[in-house]
């Protein structure tokens, strides 16, 4: 493990965040959250008591306050985001605002030594090549203002140094700042509450990875210096599957789950692709935890959960 460091975490209140925020204090960091706390989650309650944590409540587009929080950094993880193509859709201005712009005077305002691990969304490769996997010298094509933007921040983050970009794959899994708009958790809520879904464009495909798998691909980050200045695709690589087949999936623990192909509708970002994740297994980090797990441990929470609260659309 590394020697104590100083992490600021933009966003730390979100989704990774509450669950990397603890996972850092209980690696002995000193970590600093910078979170507008625009849903009105209280998602960090759990770590207010441990002395090595601050939290403040603030706009990543501040940047008077950011080059402040970012002092003493040794490493920066700028989660603040809008995230997902129908939310930078209804907000334009807040998408490239944050997503992009902050992103950009943040490296601006960093010295040499400070590291920064940014993720992005690999929906940032757009439409894929039939049976051809994407790697990270793969052609960036984004379709949606969400793609565009993270593909931006991303160049922004690479053009310096001690910057790595993880291109996180569709993440799923149970968190404190839970999330029901990513698409295992959404398909899994409707096959638990409706029991049916009509499925459109059934045979793309995508990459999946557990929130876990996602959060310790940030901490192998943070352990190994030798990342820096380069991307690297983040998901399991044992689950490139089509919509059809993460319903037949769903399926083995909901038998009542029925599902419909339909020949309209459309997925706004075009997100039909498939994933290779060797150059960062090559580097020692593999994601472990399949859709099944993640699957298994929704049900186990959805009685207690209701769409409503836990969306960013």
């Amino acid at each position: 493990m590394t020697d104590q460091l100083n992490i600021l975490v933009t966003g730390g209140a979100g989704y990774l965040g509450s669950i990397l925020v603890p996972a850092l204090l209980g690696n002995g960091h000193r970590v600093t959250v910078l979170d507008s706390f625009m849903f009105g989650q209280n998602s960090l309650a759990n770590v207010c008591a441990d002395p090595n944590f601050d939290l403040i409540r603030g706009d990543a587009r501040d940047m008077v306050l950011v080059a402040d929080c970012a002092k003493q950094a040794d490493v920066i993880i700028p989660l603040a985001a809008l995230v997902g193509a129908p939310l930078c859709e209804r907000d334009q201005i807040g998408a490239m605002s944050l997503n992009q712009d902050a992103v950009k005077n943040l490296v601006g305002v960093l010295g040499q030594d400070q590291r920064v691990i940014m993720p992005i969304t690999n929906s940032g490769y757009g439409v894929g090549e039939v049976g051809k996997y994407c790697t990270e010298t793969s052609p960036l094509n984004p379709i949606t203002l969400y793609g565009k933007t993270k593909v931006a921040a991303e160049a922004f983050v690479l053009s310096r140094e001690n910057g790595i970009s993880l291109r996180l794959a569709t993440v799923f899994g149970m968190a404190p700042r839970m999330r029901l708009d990513l698409l295992v958790n959404d398909f899994t809520y409707r096959a638990f509450y409706d029991k049916a879904i009509v499925l459109f464009e059934a045979h793309f495909k995508r990459n999946y990875l557990h929130i876990n798998d996602a959060i310790d691909g940030f901490l192998f980050a943070i352990e190994n210096q030798n990342l820096k200045g380069d991307c690297y695709n983040l998901g399991y690589s044992e689950a490139n599957l089509s919509k059809l087949e993460l319903c037949e999936l769903i399926k083995k623990y909901v038998p009542k789950f029925v599902y419909h192909c339909s020949e309209i509708g459309e997925d706004p970002d075009k997100r039909n692709y498939i994933i290779s994740n060797a150059k960062i297994e090559s580097k020692g980090f593999k994601a472990v935890r399949s859709v099944d797990i993640g699957v298994q441990e929704l049900l186990k929470a959805l009685p207690f959960l209701k769409r409503k609260e836990f969306a960013n659309i």
